[in-house]
């Protein structure tokens, strides 16, 4: 399970047990009878009301909830004192919220506000400081949250002591080590952590104080990760996660929340899996099987699948594949019987069983799960780039807002006194420096989503490499199957031959007769002969016309598809270097020269894929282009025709292409020859050709034994055009390939 994850499953607990929710049906139950045996109209109806109201919305029961606080917020809006409403107009703001009805949620938030300032109430003036921050942290404006809370925990500062004041206070702190958290305030953070720690105490209510211990053990956790040097922060992470277990499992029957436990066994294995040597795997195995054993008692199936990644992770890093394999596939059955899944935790499932199936050999279940990861992984980073849009448009409304009420004081304190003049420039200074902040936060988010569109680019690469392994793995199953076919006509051919001489020592007596049956039979077999090379024949040109149509048609999608969209980036890219700011232009510049290699890298391979000029002006001029584009600073490759008139056909000659084509990729692979030597004569009706280098040359005996998949291809050719090939090769001197065939 991811950080982020852990982080909004702690302060969400944390706000559930700060409004002191139970089991989920005794919570309603139990409430429901205190609310119905309270008079209607009633104060105290109105104050159980907001807490019924909570119990039945975490319980999806939303419109009953709406229903009862509208009709209680009406009747309080009688009362003397407007705390009242004030409370139930600030819960209506957050259930809208959460139900995403922003239009509502703001109504009822100015209500709460103006009720509470009716109302001397200071317990009350802090929970609608809170409602205003939560609200405000969920629109993405943080500033303005931790200005609402602060002013918010001031108030339950001078509030008196009450059944609520804790867990309100405990609301607010929670949040703020969550924004300082994310704002990377450790100092703040900390502060905050453990001033909701002490009320949690003071409260002696065993959910906040096991919540608040979770809650340190990830703040420091957190900070290791950020700094892995301060091993002080890990071992604080492992205390105060032990110290959580230890409290749960002293006070189990007092804690509602069943998956608790389920949940720090979770965390606690997590942490010795990833950042404790291998000598603590005895407890990242011990804490993974008993959050799986809580977590089944409460049917947590997300917690089930966590830990069994845990466990699959651990198998993976000893290399055990089979096992690996085994818990990940748990992990996946059990996280799909969980109609909320995780679609972090799915992708990584999905990602590690498409590693091992390729590991392995299975490129189909590879490429099934990968798409599936896939898939996954678009819909994730589309509604996170969504979801960063929105909240960076409301950050920079904020400040736009905040800018304008800054000129506007400026203004009409002019004319004041020079001390507040002095005032409104440092509240500008600070104002300028969280526009700052603004800036390169901003800066980082559009970072973050390049990453992640080249992050999608690359997945897409390597799905399309995994399917290019499937096509050669189909490839060579056919190539087998020829193979065995050429082996069992070989085997009729000996038994043919042994057939015909028994059958001539039997018929010796009547030799005239036998000599006729005897040219008959060698007719019959050298017409069978022709008919299986014809067929051999027939074999190999499908099955290179075949590739040739499979390189054109690679060629075509990598030049007018992948060929066309970079582009369309880099003209894109050119457009937006002069409007961007310097500091980043120099990257931007950079990624456009990237960009350039690439496009030629693209044009190079499409070209290798499918040669134009061989259609356009032929052999000579394909291979002399050819030769060209191969050559570079530590490599001379040439190309020389002698006689060549140009009478080979265009299969032949595209055939010849490919023949030395192959041969110069090998020398230029395994020879390390800094010259190469392409020679055609055409002689009367034959061609010989000729490639030499003098690389360090091989072993041609060994070579041919282990029968070179790239030789073997070079063969295969050869036969087609009928002809012969002769390697010499020795070690240190080179290699020559010479080839003869017929053409006319």
């Amino acid at each position: 399970m991811d950080r982020n994850t852990i982080k909004i499953l702690c302060i969400f607990l944390t706000i559930l047990l700060s409004h002191s929710f139970c089991q989920a049906q005794q919570i309603i139950t139990d409430w429901e009878k205190k609310y119905t045996a309270t008079a209607a109209g009633s104060e105290s109806r109105a104050q159980i009301a907001g807490r019924y109201a909570q119990a039945l919305f975490f319980n999806q029961q939303t419109d009953k909830a709406l229903h009862i606080l509208k009709d209680n917020l009406n009747a309080a809006e009688s009362f003397k004192d407007s705390k009242y409403a004030a409370y139930l107009s600030a819960i209506l703001s957050m259930n809208y919220r959460i139900m995403d009805d922003i239009v509502q949620a703001k109504k009822y938030s100015r209500l709460a506000t103006s009720y509470s300032l009716r109302s001397t109430d200071r317990e009350i003036r802090g929970y609608v400081c809170y409602t205003i921050g939560w609200l405000h942290v969920r629109n993405g404006e943080e500033n303005d949250a931790v200005k609402s809370f602060l002013e918010g925990l001031k108030w339950l500062e001078e509030a008196p002591v009450s059944e609520t004041l804790y867990a309100r206070k405990s609301s607010i702190l929670t949040e703020l080590a969550s924004i300082y958290s994310d704002w990377k305030e450790f100092g703040l953070q900390e502060k905050y952590t453990t001033l909701a720690l002490d009320v949690a105490i003071k409260q002696n209510e065993p959910s906040a104080i096991f919540s608040s211990y979770m809650l340190m053990g990830n703040m420091y956790e957190q900070h290791y990760i950020n700094n892995t040097n301060e091993i002080k922060m890990r071992d604080l992470a492992e205390e105060y996660y032990n110290k959580a277990i230890s409290f749960h499992q002293q006070h189990e029957t007092s804690i509602p929340f069943g998956s608790n436990l389920s949940f720090a066994a979770l965390n606690l294995a997590n942490l010795y899996m990833r950042y404790y040597p291998e000598t603590f795997k005895t407890k990242a195995l011990y804490y993974a099987n008993l959050a799986i054993a809580k977590a089944e008692e409460t049917q947590h199936y997300t917690q089930i699948a966590s830990a069994y990644g845990i466990l699959a992770e651990i198998e993976l890093r000893e290399n055990n594949l089979a096992n690996a394999k085994n818990y990940l596939l748990k992990s996946l059955s059990e996280i799909m019987k969980d109609p909320l899944a995780d679609e972090k935790i799915l992708m990584n499932i999905n990602l590690n069983l498409s590693e091992i199936y390729e590991t392995e050999g299975d490129l189909t279940k590879a490429i099934h799960y990968y798409k599936d990861y896939i898939q996954l992984f678009s819909s994730v980073y589309d509604t996170e780039k969504m979801e960063q849009g929105r909240r960076i448009e409301a950050q920079f409304e904020g400040e736009r807002k905040e800018q304008h009420m800054v000129r506007l004081q400026l203004e009409s304190e002019k004319k004041e006194q020079q001390i507040k003049l002095m005032q409104v420039l440092a509240l500008q200074q600070k104002q300028e420096l969280q526009n700052s902040k603004l800036n390169e936060d901003n800066q980082r988010k559009q970072l973050e989503l390049a990453d992640l569109e080249r992050e999608k680019q690359t997945q897409e690469l390597r799905l399309s490499r995994l399917e290019s392994q499937q096509r050669a793995q189909d490839i060579l199953n056919v190539q087998n199957q020829l193979s065995y076919k050429d082996k069992l006509n070989r085997n009729y051919s000996i038994l043919a031959a042994v057939l015909f001489l028994f059958i001539l020592a039997l018929s010796y007596a009547y030799r005239e007769r036998s000599k006729s049956m005897l040219q008959k039979e060698e007719l019959h077999l050298l017409a069978l002969e022709k008919e299986r090379q014809n067929s051999k024949i027939s074999t190999l040109t499908a099955m290179l016309d075949g590739q040739e149509l499979e390189r054109g048609r690679l060629a075509r999608d990598l030049h007018d598809g992948l060929g066309g969209l970079l582009s369309g980036t880099k003209i894109n890219l050119s457009q937006v270097v002069d409007r961007i700011n310097v500091p980043a232009k120099k990257e931007v510049q950079e990624s456009l020269d990237q960009l350039d290699i690439a496009v030629n890298e693209l044009r190079r391979v499409a070209h290798n894929l499918m040669p134009d000029l061989l259609k356009k002006y032929g052999l000579e001029e394909s291979l002399s282009d050819y030769a060209q584009r191969m050559s570079h600073a530590t490599l001379d490759v040439s190309a020389q025709f002698l006689h060549y008139t140009g009478r080979l056909s265009e299969e032949q000659q595209l055939i010849t292409y490919r023949i030395i084509q192959e041969l110069v990729n090998n020398a230029v692979k395994h020879a390390d020859s800094d010259q190469i030597l392409i020679q055609l004569v055409e002689e009367e009706n034959t061609i010989h050709l000729t490639v030499e280098d003098n690389g360090k040359g091989f072993d041609v005996p060994s070579t041919t034994e282990k029968k070179s998949a790239g030789l073997i291809n070079i063969q295969s050719r050869v036969n087609f055009l009928k002809g012969n090939m002769q390697i010499q090769s020795s070690q240190e001197l080179g290699t020559t390939v010479e080839i003869d065939f017929p053409f006319g």
